[in-house]
This record gives C-alpha cells, sequence and structure tokens, in this order.
C-alpha cells in the first residue's frame, strides 16, 4: 500500500501556510487512507465492532483542521507523524470509553488487525525472517505462512508490535519512526531489529514453523 507522496505534501503544506483556503483541505483529505489504515490497525478488535473507525477518523481530521494553522507556524515534526500523534490521542480515548473495567490500562496498548498486512507485505516481510525467500507453491502454504506471521505478531508485547506496524504496514522510515518514538535513529533502529529477532524466534519455535519447510526438497 502506498504512502503518500513526500513532493504533493510539501506542495500542499506550502500552499496552506501562503494562505489557500482550500489547501488545508486537500492535505488532510490527501492523508485520509493512510490514517484510516493505522487506525484500524491499532484499534482492539471488539471496540471496533462497536465503534466505527470511520468516526474516529472524521474526529481526528475535524481536530487537525482546528489545530493546522498552529502545525503550521511551528512545524516541529512531519506532518504525517503530527497528524499520527492526534490519531494515537483518540484512539486511546475509545480504548478508555469502552474499556476502562480492564484490569490493565490500554493507554499504550496496541493490536494487530488481522488485516493489518497486505498478502504480499506478508510474504515480503517473512522473506526477511526465514534462511530463504519463502515462495509458497500453493495459495494454501502462502496463507499459512501469513496467518503465522500475523499470530505471532499479534502475541508480541506492545512495544515489539509498534514498531513492526509502524515500519511494515505504515511503511514510515527510520527516521521518522525515531521522530514518533522521541529517540534517536540509532536506539529506532536498535528497537526494530531486537522486533524482528524476537519476532523471527517465535516463527522459528517447533509449532510454528516455515511452511516451506515441509516442501520436497527444502
Amino acid at each position: 500500500m502506498q504512502v503518500p507522496d513526500p513532493q504533493q505534501n510539501a506542495r500542499l503544506i506550502d500552499e496552506a501556510r501562503q494562505g489557500d483556503a482550500d489547501a488545508g483541505a486537500r492535505l488532510l483529505d490527501f492523508h485520509r487512507a493512510t490514517l484510516r489504515r493505522m487506525i484500524d490497525n491499532r484499534l482492539d478488535p471488539g471496540i471496533s465492532r462497536r465503534e466505527d473507525a470511520s468516526d474516529i477518523v472524521q474526529n481526528v481530521m475535524i481536530e487537525a483542521h482546528r489545530r493546522l494553522g498552529q502545525y503550521l507556524v511551528n512545524p516541529t515534526m512531519p506532518f504525517q507523524l503530527w497528524l499520527r500523534h492526534i490519531a494515537q490521542d483518540h484512539i486511546i480515548d475509545a480504548h478508555r470509553r469502552h474499556r476502562q473495567a480492564q484490569r490493565r490500562s490500554l493507554d499504550r496498548e496496541q493490536y494487530l488487525n488481522p488485516a493489518a498486512l497486505s498478502d504480499q507485505s506478508s510474504i515480503d516481510l517473512a522473506g526477511q525472517l526465514f534462511d530463504k525467500q519463502p515462495t509458497p507453491a500453493t495459495e494454501a502454504i502462502r496463507q499459512e505462512l501469513r496467518e503465522n506471521l500475523l499470530n505471532s505478531i499479534g502475541d508480541m508485547n506492545s512495544d515489539d508490535r509498534e514498531i513492526i506496524l509502524m515500519r511494515h504496514v505504515d511503511q514510515l522510515s527510520n527516521h521518522d519512526v525515531a521522530i514518533a518514538l522521541e529517540v534517536t535513529e540509532a536506539a529506532a533502529s536498535m528497537r526494530y531489529l531486537r522486533a524482528i529477532r524476537r519476532l523471527k524466534e517465535r516463527l522459528s519455535a517447533p509449532n510454528n514453523r516455515n511452511p516451506n519447510d515441509d516442501q520436497p526438497g527444502s
């Protein structure tokens, strides 16, 4: 899934800063699909059945439009990360509204929606984790590989799961991840590598092997 084009994004920001009355609305709409994906991938499935993600997206858009002038005067981070911070607050609010009685706080809890990784993204990520690039011979094997990957990511702790989502679903660069997490790029890279290592260990467990290992000649 494509991320917003940086040149078009920069052009819209510049037009909005110069006073174009419609540029702000176009800028927000430009990021709507990416924002929706980010929210879908972080809502507890139980909550998403009761609260439409579209409503959260719209609330984020309304707040972002109200605060856009302040951002344009003092852009302390890339626009997409600023929008992401607003979205995170609304996701936290949704969890608080619906899950206050749960035994642990959900303020920093992240959730993996089963649709978080596209089929090709799953295969591409799996190719980084196994010793050889997986080339499933059948759709059944491909689907099993994807399900194993999603289940393994879903079982990880929230910090590991979030950085994998940021890199492979949100398609953020290491630089942007560092800004979002308020750490150095070296620290962000180390966190990602550790998360990937732990994910590989989960996938390498005896009950969660690479489906290709069962194929003749493996």
